[in-house]
């Protein structure tokens, strides 16, 4: 992978950033997605944000020698403290997981003014993202689900609206679970994805059948009977 050529997932992130926008790319490890974007001429500019000082100098690196550096400014900084509020029009967070990118969104809510999409890419746990977003009155517009190196990879992109309209006739869990678009669509990818998870499940709902029953057992053994509830009638 080179700012020349992402990687798939990151190829699907950047074709969601719309033409012309102001980007900030958090967790932007060797600003491989803000170099590709703004050498395609698809945003003027772009802030690439990291956290550890490796990635950070990786960054620097990078764009010094793609000659962005009037273009890319490269901060260091935990996740939206580097941009200043209506700095930017859209922010990508890409590769961490779902949970981490709901904090720092929750954490950088006041940078958040004028941001008009966000689209994110967590790597496991997107139902917390999908969660965060209905929360803080993000609408999700569009979910795509891709397979990449054996690993399976969710990208949501969301804009300001109505946070529950995707979800609408549908069991409002199972959508926050499985994603509304996705389980609509029930792509192969998604198939697979959904049936490993089942029998992930259904081999450690045994195993907790089969152990000392307390409140703590019990508890697990309904969260994961619900689950497979759920994935039983998204799958059919």
């Amino acid at each position: 992978m080179n700012t020349e050529k992402l990687s798939d997932r990151l190829e699907a992130v950047a074709n969601n950033i719309p033409q012309g926008a102001r980007l900030a790319d958090i967790g932007s490890d060797h600003a491989y997605l803000p170099c590709h974007v703004v050498r395609k001429g698809i945003v003027p500019m772009a802030i690439a944000g990291e956290v550890a000082q490796g990635p950070f100098q990786s960054a620097i690196d990078q764009v010094k020698e793609e000659k962005l550096t009037d273009k890319i400014s490269v901060r260091k900084g935990d996740g939206l403290e580097v941009i200043e509020p209506g700095e930017v029009d859209c922010i990508t967070i890409a590769g961490m997981g779902g949970t981490l990118i709901s904090t720092i969104l929750e954490k950088g809510k006041s940078k958040l003014e004028g941001v008009s999409r966000l689209v994110l890419q967590p790597n496991v746990g997107s139902f917390a993202v999908r969660r965060w977003l209905i929360d803080n009155g993000w609408e999700l517009i569009k979910e795509e689900i891709l397979e990449e190196d054996r690993k399976i990879y969710e990208i949501l992109v969301a804009e300001k609206g109505e946070p529950l309209k995707p979800y609408q006739q549908m069991n409002l869990d199972s959508g926050i679970l499985f994603g509304p678009f996705l389980l609509k669509e029930q792509s192969a990818v998604f198939q697979d994805k959904w049936n490993a998870e089942k029998r992930n499940w259904e081999r450690i709902l045994k195993q907790l059948d089969e152990a000392v029953q307390n409140d703590d057992t019990e508890s697990k053994r309904q969260e994961l009977k619900a689950k497979l509830k759920m994935a039983e009638e998204a799958l059919q």
